[in-house]
């Protein structure tokens, strides 16, 4: 997602795979009556990176599941990338409508749904991350999350920042999960015997993990998000 990547600004101007979205036509280009869409392929595509991982997808790949040839998809998609690009926009979906409640309790579910959506596919992790123009999607994630700060005295560019926060921690924890980091738990107990043994050298450490009650990574995703909205609810006090 562009809002999660380092530099805000920079992401509306890169990336012309992102751009085509907004001007693909879902029947191809001229000529015979077309036999597939862009979403036929892109959902083709998404099937196989459920199944197989990210590195799985090739335009070959796609035509197979198709039944059709490589150099058919290209009346549709011109290239790889712009077949990432649409892959995004369909895995992460539109945003579902913002439950009652404050802009607090209404941010915490924005951002809580994002990380749904992507530990639902931790491939579009990496698609997102990259420098990309959003889609129309991916901007309507955006529009949402900036409409839940808009009775808020931050300027434009802070709240873009906020939801840089936000997306930043909730991509970063669904790549903790598909790469295999342990929970707090679980690296409390493997460390268990280092501590131990060297509690003198690391003192801080072996008494952090020792008072650990064994976290999850839901509730370093919770714990995240709160810590983000109430530094964002403290900067508004004060300005107040």
């Amino acid at each position: 997602m562009a809002a999660g990547q380092s530099d805000a600004g920079a992401q509306a101007t890169g990336g012309g795979a992102g751009a085509w979205l907004w001007h693909a036509s879902p029947q191809g280009r001229r000529g015979p009556k077309p036999k597939l869409t862009v979403e036929q392929i892109a959902d083709a595509a998404i099937a196989i990176a459920d199944e197989n991982g990210l590195a799985a997808v090739t335009m070959q790949s796609v035509a197979d599941r198709l039944g059709a040839t490589k150099m058919a998809l290209y009346r549709y998609v011109p290239g790889r990338a712009e077949l990432d690009a649409v892959m995004l926009d369909r895995a992460l979906g539109e945003p579902g409508e913002p439950r009652e409640g404050d802009w607090r309790s209404t941010l915490a579910q924005w951002a809580t749904e994002l990380y749904e959506r992507a530990s639902a596919r931790p491939w579009s992790v990496e698609l997102a991350q990259r420098s990309h123009v959003p889609g129309p999607s991916e901007l309507a994630w955006i529009e949402t999350g900036l409409r839940t700060m808009r009775d808020l005295t931050l300027e434009g560019g802070e709240k873009l920042d906020v939801l840089v926060l936000l997306v930043g921690h909730t991509l970063s924890i669904v790549r903790q999960e598909t790469g295999g980091m342990a929970a707090e738990d679980e690296l409390a107990k493997a460390l268990a015997p280092v501590l131990k043994a060297h509690a003198q050298a690391y003192p801080l450490t072996a008494a952090a993990f020792a008072r650990s009650d064994g976290g999850t990574r839901d509730s370093a995703l919770r714990f995240g998000i709160e810590r983000v909205i109430a530094g964002v609810e403290a900067l508004v006090a004060e300005r107040r």
